[in-house]
């Protein structure tokens, strides 16, 4: 014969639990427990914000106090980008030219006015996009930057891009070529061609394509313009990037 174990802490449980009042109130409605993450997510960007505004201001700084620059010396501003910096698209273009150079921002002018056609051919405005130079300030009488003057703002090209952070780079003309990826070869030869270019430790899509100003002046290579803004819509696609 077995003898029946007995909880002694049944009688105080049962206590307990008639203590209890069972008045809850139940909503079929889920519990929001994320109720605060668009709140962060809005003041993480915010923040994100003023870093990258503090750190370009900083970088336009660098750029004006270089010394013994004839680019500089004949400019009358520097041009440093304009633009959404918290777009996943970077564009980079070769220099600054007359009303760009009056006025302080990138693309203007017949240039302008066919590059805002051409993105918006692939459904992109360019005030949604950061948009920059490979020499900020204007060469004398308009002229192609020297390999010497390329090599020596595209270490400011590399923070600018470190701070923009973008998914897609495209480099416009033969200049925007040789500061980001040290290619001097033909831009006929390597335009067209996804890029992996590694900046500051981080890898970077990058596109190669004619400049606006060259098409202008060679109108039948805007075929060729056209089959690289398609390779870059799909990359956006592929990428599922919000623009």
């Amino acid at each position: 014969m077995s003898k029946k174990v007995i909880n002694q802490n049944t009688n105080y449980d049962s206590e307990l639990l008639n203590s209890i009042e069972s008045n809850f109130i139940f909503d079929e409605n889920p519990i929001n427990r994320l109720k605060n993450t668009a709140k962060d997510l809005k003041k993480e960007n915010d923040v994100n914000q003023i870093d990258k505004e503090k750190e370009l201001n900083e970088l336009k700084l660098q750029i004006n106090s270089i010394n013994d620059c004839g680019l500089k010396d004949n400019s009358k501003k520097i041009v440093l980008g304009d633009g959404n910096i918290n777009s996943p698209i970077m564009l980079v273009g070769e220099a600054p030219g007359v009303e760009e150079d009056n006025i302080g921002l990138t693309f203007l002018g017949d240039v302008g006015d066919l590059l805002r056609k051409m993105l918006m051919a692939i459904n992109i405005k360019k005030e949604n996009i950061y948009s920059t130079y490979a020499v900020n300030f204007r060469p004398p009488e308009d002229r192609k930057p020297t390999s010497t003057e390329i090599k020596r703002y595209s270490h400011f090209l590399q923070k600018q891009v470190s701070i923009i952070k973008p998914k897609i780079i495209i480099l416009m003309g033969s200049s925007a070529m040789e500061s980001l990826t040290g290619l001097n070869s033909k831009i006929s030869i390597e335009r067209g061609k996804w890029k992996e270019v590694i900046v500051k430790n981080t890898t970077y899509n990058v596109i190669i394509t004619f400049n606006p100003s060259y098409i202008l002046r060679v109108p039948e290579n805007k075929k060729h313009s056209w089959e690289d803004l398609k390779k870059i819509k799909q990359k956006i696609v592929d990428l599922k990037l919000n623009i």
